[in-house]
């Protein structure tokens, strides 16, 4: 081979590593530009794209909180409501009214002892108190009869204030399925019975009189609703 073929040679292979060098050059360029615009895309870039990218993030879990709070107190307000409505579920619907159950209904013509005085339900006579005011204590056994049958039996301690006795009068005169009598030795002036049921007060004008008759006189509590409180036995 000749020196000037070899000269050739040379120059086009040194033309050659320069052409590749340059080549090379260029891809890198082309892998930054991507690499920035990139960067760009996605906010990224600068300081700024950066804190507005944060401040979005951080938004929704704002939101999130607020949620949590909402939600709670609206449990909060639902569990009271439940605990409420069980307390007033369990409350007497009569301030100081006393209720017994499992009470017999058996017919006897033998005395009968009862755990309540006077009593509210349990073996009575076979013949019913016709209702009606009586001066005189009535037997239990026949009184016990007349709330089975839905009546309201009110009992006073003997001496209570006329005034009060006088009151209590009309109040029976004026309401069918009632009877009062005297009963010695109670634990209160007054005492209202109905079958299951008991009230006991002080005075005869207490509101709760009238709230005792309405909700038992034939109310639900009544065995045999309907049945006579007349035409039974009239006298003490």
């Amino acid at each position: 081979m000749s020196k000037g073929a070899r000269n050739r040679t040379t120059k086009t292979g040194d033309g050659g590593s320069a052409k590749t060098a340059k080549s090379g050059k260029s891809a890198k360029s082309g892998t930054a530009a991507k690499s920035t615009a990139g960067k760009s895309a996605l906010g990224g870039g600068g300081g700024k794209g950066r804190g507005r990218a944060s401040r979005g993030v951080g938004l929704p879990q704002e939101r999130n909180w607020g949620s949590y709070i909402f939600y709670g107190v609206i449990s909060l307000i639902a569990v009271a409501a439940i605990a409420f409505a069980a307390i007033q579920a369990n409350k007497p619907p009569i301030d100081g009214l006393e209720e017994f159950g499992d009470l017999k209904q058996g017919h006897t013509t033998s005395p009968v002892k009862y755990a309540q005085t006077p009593p509210v339900g349990g073996d009575h006579d076979p013949t019913w108190q016709n209702c009606g005011v009586y001066d005189k204590q009535l037997r239990n056994e026949n009184a016990v009869h007349s709330l089975e049958h839905g009546a309201v039996w009110i009992t006073y301690r003997p001496g209570l204030p006329a005034a009060q006795l006088n009151k209590l009068k009309q109040i029976v005169q004026s309401n069918d399925y009632t009877l009062l009598s005297p009963y010695p030795g109670l634990d209160s002036p007054i005492v209202l019975s109905a079958w299951g049921s008991q009230l006991k007060l002080d005075d005869a004008s207490d509101p709760r009189v009238n709230e005792f008759l309405k909700m038992f006189v034939q109310g639900k509590q009544t065995p045999e609703p309907g049945a006579l409180c007349s035409e039974g036995k009239a006298t003490p």
